[in-house]
């Protein structure tokens, strides 16, 4: 399987603290990967790394065809060169970041017509056909705030993929749900995995990470403790510190 992604000993601080201690990972292409661990473990900084909204202080991390060094003597890449380092990564956060005074389908269409410079009527039939996909077509003309947050958080997926990106990244972004909105979100991203889209979704679901990642990383203290293929790491985790943490889910799905 070619590598999508490639991270090469990278390393992060927030101050004296350090988040990441030189995390060696590889996505394939069309593989989900589920980043677990403890809060505080490093998982959503990992992921911010892969598309430059954090940078690593120390490293190399590859998307698709560009890499970009990270070290005492590497310059850090100018505004266009992120632009386009990011511009194959669509990103998903816990917070939906809609523009309040766009309607659902000019929140979608933004990307596309600023940034793709797409001719307006093309961005809109992308636009709809992704709200299609995500079970929004009849909110297009409504307002952010007239949605419930899993619509919203649907309108946010529809958004980052209407930038037609290789890889879609995804931080805890069903955590600000109410739980019983939690599945309409899990259902569209269950949807883009078996359509082979390459992910990596930092997640505290794990009955979702076993059934739809490929893989699962278990980070703690900045630190890759397990990785392996999702079933495995989940239902029979080698590491004892990835045993403790799956210890609570295990004790769920046994009652």
């Amino acid at each position: 399987m070619t590598a999508k992604i490639e991270v090469a000993a990278l390393s992060k601080s927030f101050g004296d603290h350090q988040v990441l201690r030189s995390v060696n990972m590889s996505v394939g292409s069309g593989e989900v990967v589920a980043l677990i661990g403890p809060s505080g473990s490093g998982k959503s900084t990992l992921l911010r790394c892969l598309n430059l909204l954090v940078t690593p202080d120390g490293g190399r991390v590859r998307v698709g065809g560009q890499s970009l060094d990270f070290g005492t003597s590497s310059k850090l890449p100018g505004t266009a060169s992120l632009a386009k380092f990011r511009a194959g990564t669509g990103m998903v956060f816990q917070q939906f970041n809609l523009f309040p005074h766009k309607t659902v389908l000019g929140n979608v269409m933004e990307g596309p017509l600023t940034v793709r410079r797409m001719p307006r009527a093309e961005a809109e039939t992308l636009a709809r056909a992704l709200l299609g996909k995500v079970g929004l077509a009849e909110k297009a003309d409504q307002y952010p705030a007239r949605l419930s947050g899993g619509q919203k958080q649907r309108v946010a997926i529809a958004r980052a993929l209407a930038m037609q990106p290789e890889i879609m990244l995804f931080d805890e972004a069903t955590s600000a749900l109410d739980p019983e909105l939690v599945g309409e979100v899990l259902n569209v991203m269950r949807e883009l995995a078996a359509e082979g889209m390459t992910m990596v979704i930092v997640t505290h679901e794990i009955a979702f990470a076993r059934e739809v990642a490929d893989r699962v990383v278990f980070l703690r203290d900045g630190v890759i403790v397990e990785d392996g293929p999702a079933k495995q790491v989940i239902d029979a985790p080698q590491q004892e510190a990835t045993q403790a943490f799956l210890s609570h889910f295990h004790r769920q799905r046994d009652n």
